[in-house]
């Protein structure tokens, strides 16, 4: 069954509520996706530890409802 981009973006905003986040639907399937997410939570943290917080947002939707992420992470600049 395949995620809407908006309820990534919601997932993410919930957790991160600061973040911009930008999500791309990489093959119009709703299961392969590239987001963009900047957030103030990240300064500081490795790119490993960035990503885990986006993980940890999306509730363990990641390998099963969404089958793949493409993460790009950073904090402001």
């Amino acid at each position: 069954m395949p995620m809407a981009a908006a309820d990534i973006e919601r997932m993410i905003k919930e957790a991160l509520p600061d973040a911009r986040v930008e999500i791309k639907d990489l093959a119009g399937d709703g299961d392969h996706y590239a987001a963009t997410v900047v957030s103030e939570a990240f300064r500081g943290k490795s790119r490993v530890q960035q990503h885990q917080l986006v993980y940890a947002a999306l509730k363990g939707k990641m390998g099963g409802t969404l089958h793949a992420l493409a993460l790009t992470t950073s904090a402001p600049t």
